[in-house]
Formats: C-alpha cells, sequence, structure tokens
C-alpha cells in the first residue's frame, strides 16, 4: 500500500509521519535582519483533515503563543491522523515589540485577504492565505483582549454551516458567542475560500492566564479528537455544554474619572445591577455604572482611569435558561482535574 504523500509547504516536503519547523520568509528589516514567518508542520502518517492553529496575529496577544507551545508537547501526536499547521507568532514585528499592530501601524487582521504588492501588513496577509488557509481545511485562530481588558474564555464564530458550530460545541470553551464578521479579517477570507474558523478569545494581552491556556489548550485537542485527528482518549468531553450567546453589547462610562469596577469577568448581572463606581479625583463626584443588560459578564477592562464613553463591561445576553455560574465552575472544575495539565505547565 503506498504511502501518505509529503506535505508541502514553502520550498519543503514534510514526509507523512514526521514533523518538522518551516520557516517562511517575509520580509527584511531596515538594518538588513531577515523575518520569517515560522509554522510547525506535524504531517500524520495516516490521511485526515489538515487544521491550522495560529496565534499573535495581534503581537501583544501572547497566551495564544502559550497555547500552541502546550499543544506541541502533547502526547500522542506521533498518532496524528491528517496535518497540523502550528503557527506561535503569526505578526513576528509585532510580538517582539510588544505591540498589537505591524511596523505600519496596520492592524493584520483587518488587512486580509491582502496583496503581494500591498502595504507590510496586506503582504504578511496574503503569506498567510496562500500558505496556510489554502492548504486547510478548518483553523483555530487564538487570541486575547487588548488595551488594558481580560476576556472569559470564549470562542467567536459565524455558524455558516453546522458543523462549525459543532466544532465551537467540542472546543468546549465556557461561552459560544456567534457575531458578524469584520471586514478584512482572517475570518472572513478564509470563509470566502470555505475555510472556517474558530476564533478563541481569553485573557489579556501581554500576560499570562493559567485557565485561559488550559480552556485554549484542551479545547484544540477536543476539536482535534472531534477531527478524528487524534485517538478518542486523547481529552476528556466536557462535562457540561457551553453557554451559547447570539449578541453582546458594552456598558460605557457615563464620566470620566477613576472607576472602581465591583464585577469580574464570568460573573452574571441583572439589568440595572451598579457593576461599579466611578468618581472624580477628589471624591465629590460619584456616579453608579449600571448594567443596561441581563446576561454574562464576559470581559471587563482593567483600567482604573477611564474617560466617558469608555467600554467597562462586555455582556453577553444568554440563549435559553443556561446557569452560566453551574457551567464555568464545571468547566473549570474539569480543568483543574484534567492530567493534560501537570505541574510543569503552571504559568
Amino acid at each position: 500500500m503506498p504511502g501518505r504523500p509529503p506535505f508541502q509547504l514553502g520550498e519543503y516536503n514534510i514526509e507523512a509521519g514526521t514533523r518538522q519547523t518551516v520557516d517562511l520568509p517575509v520580509s527584511t528589516l531596515s538594518d538588513h535582519t531577515p523575518v520569517s514567518m515560522s509554522v510547525h508542520v506535524i504531517h500524520g502518517k495516516r490521511p485526515g483533515p489538515t487544521l491550522f492553529v495560529s496565534a499573535a496575529i495581534h503581537g501583544d496577544e501572547v497566551i495564544g503563543v502559550e497555547v500552541v507551545r502546550r499543544l506541541l508537547r502533547t502526547n500522542g501526536l506521533n498518532k496524528l491522523r491528517g496535518t497540523l499547521l502550528a503557527i506561535p507568532i503569526v505578526n513576528s514585528f509585532g510580538f517582539m515589540n510588544h505591540s498589537r499592530y505591524l511596523p505600519d501601524r496596520r492592524d493584520l487582521n483587518r488587512s486580509f485577504p491582502g496583496s503581494p504588492k500591498g502595504s507590510l501588513a496586506s503582504r504578511l496577509a496574503d503569506i498567510f492565505m496562500e500558505e496556510i488557509v489554502a492548504r486547510s481545511d478548518v483553523g483555530i485562530d487564538l487570541h486575547s483582549a487588548s488595551f488594558h481588558r481580560t476576556n472569559l474564555p470564549q470562542i467567536r464564530l459565524t455558524p455558516s454551516k453546522p458543523e462549525t458550530m459543532a466544532l465551537a460545541k467540542a472546543f468546549a470553551a465556557p461561552l459560544i458567542l456567534t457575531s458578524k464578521i469584520r471586514p478584512n479579517s482572517l475570518r472572513q477570507a478564509a470563509q470566502e475560500k470555505g475555510v472556517d474558523i474558530l476564533v478563541y478569545e481569553a485573557g489579556e494581552g501581554l500576560r499570562f492566564d493559567e485557565m485561559a491556556a488550559r480552556v485554549g489548550t484542551a479545547g484544540t485537542i477536543r476539536v482535534m479528537r472531534h477531527l478524528e485527528m487524534l485517538p478518542a482518549k486523547s481529552s476528556a468531553k466536557a462535562r457540561v455544554k457551553p453557554i451559547i450567546s447570539s449578541s453582546s453589547s458594552w456598558v460605557r462610562a457615563p464620566a470620566g474619572g477613576l472607576l472602581r469596577l465591583f464585577k469580574s469577568a464570568g460573573e452574571d448581572v441583572k439589568k440595572g445591577d451598579v457593576l461599579g463606581i466611578v468618581s472624580d479625583p477628589f471624591g465629590e463626584i460619584e456616579t453608579d455604572v449600571l448594567s443596561t443588560e441581563e446576561g454574562l459578564i464576559i470581559g471587563r477592562t482593567n483600567l482604573p482611569v477611564i474617560n466617558e464613553g469608555d467600554g467597562l463591561v462586555h455582556i453577553a445576553k444568554i440563549n435559553g435558561n443556561a446557569d452560566p455560574a453551574a457551567t464555568i465552575d464545571s468547566l473549570t472544575s474539569q480543568l483543574e482535574q484534567d492530567p493534560l495539565f501537570d505541574e510543569d505547565e503552571i504559568i
């Protein structure tokens, strides 16, 4: 029986049953330092889907880099069916400079599908589309909050087909948020090529968060198990179903000043609940920050110094009669007990 053909990426051919890190040339810095996008390819002996897992499209979103690192150290990848493309740092320019953006001040996730003759961001987007997306069947794009905000671990998707929602449920982050596609985002460009993407959001930019890393790693492995890329024993199914939301909104600052928030991501709130207080520096004027919706807090600012109109608390409306607190507690407890995470993995 003939063996599986090699996987071609750039100028490299990765033989079936092997793994290799491939450096795809991107650009050259002004001091003549070459810049590349590194892709770790695991090409299984047996046929199956091609999945890409990408992180740091925004250079300051480092939690995804940690998720990819843990994923690549997972036992059982030698039994992989199909092909895994792991890209821990897509935007190396921003990653090295602790910045969300590229040197041209463009947001890479608003530059897709890109062009080989466009801006630096557009050229990098084009390389990613041609070398990664075009060779994949499905993708998981790892993100975190930015601008001194934090996100509850969640999957965002546009359910263009039932299989995508099934993957999101298999991932089993605490929340699944169906949301519109932003123009020129990776999700939009990939979907136009028939490649659906799960967007994982968790934690804060430039910060590690242990639970966000565990949810992201376990979720990615569960998706690979769902796709039959890994054996069933590689991960345990989630004990409870994720919470599903189809809309969300931000509670914005009623005034500028110093913010004291009383609520955290993962707490459920009622309309009219006091979420926090904005005070002037003298403590003479205090304004309550009131919840405008009933739902689950899925994100919040970490900055105490705010301006009027700033987004403070992100609330998702909950579909059905889900119990957010019980769901989050169950998923958290399961991850804390998961043998996948030994003491060496604590960050």
